[in-house]
């Protein structure tokens, strides 16, 4: 039997997987891992943030360069609705980063990941998919609640309770993992981090002072890594 028979086999044998992908850095890297261990399907949520169409072109770009060919697109409308937060309520200012990880954000956006995750589960209930990636991170963050270990344990009891069959499990690889620590697995995965988007407000150059951005530069700075991406400005990293 040939190499790429036994691949062939392999590959057709992998447990199904629905992979949150943003089009940032973290859910690149968790999508990488879904990508190499599973039959990955791919979803992205657009939302009404201020990134949302260049958010939107790093998805399908991560997903052209893993080979992820299934994939799902939608769109939630009650988070615009509802605001509360900078990314998507144009009134309130996205926050230069100068405190990170000391008070939660006016980006943070309420209680997001549960919407999310309820369209994931949805869309693994269908596909016969075991396991859910989201690449949550706690540590090196901006400190959003929807990013903590406990938040994840309780939503697989949810789902547990709240599914046809039950089997599906969230899963978080990232989540006790340093930045930097992500970039160095995404370099060593081949996760295509020049694809990524992670700015907060702007879409044609990052604008290199938001959480988000600070957040991303000092990681590749740590981990010894050049950031691919261009900004229009770079925040003194510390």
């Amino acid at each position: 039997m040939s190499h790429r028979r036994i691949e062939s086999l392999t590959a057709n044998h992998k447990s199904r997987a629905v992979v949150l992908l943003s089009g940032g850095m973290d859910s690149c890297v968790c999508a990488a891992l879904a990508a190499r261990d599973s039959e990955a399907a791919a979803l992205h949520v657009s939302y009404g943030q201020r990134t949302e169409a260049r958010e939107r072109e790093s998805f399908f770009a991560i997903c052209d360069r893993l080979g992820i060919r299934n994939r799902l697109v939608v769109r939630n409308d009650a988070l615009t609705q509802i605001g509360g937060s900078a990314l998507t309520d144009k009134g309130i200012a996205v926050p230069e980063s100068h405190a990170i990880g000391q008070d939660i954000p006016a980006t943070y956006v309420p209680f997001r990941n549960a919407h999310f995750l309820s369209a994931a589960v949805s869309w693994a209930e269908v596909l016969g998919a075991s396991k859910i990636y989201i690449g949550a991170v706690e540590q090196d963050s901006s400190g959003y609640p929807d990013c903590r270990p406990a938040y994840y344990q309780a939503f697989n009891r949810v789902i547990d309770d709240g599914t046809k069959a039950g089997g599906i499990e969230v899963v978080t690889p990232l989540i006790a993992m340093r930045k930097a620590e992500i970039i160095r697995l995404g370099l060593e995965l081949g996760a295509p981090l020049d694809l990524t988007w992670s700015c907060y407000s702007r879409e044609d150059r990052a604008c290199g002072v938001c959480d988000s951005c600070v957040l991303r530069l000092r990681a590749f700075q740590d981990a010894g890594a050049s950031d691919p991406l261009p900004y229009a400005q770079v925040a003194q990293v510390v």
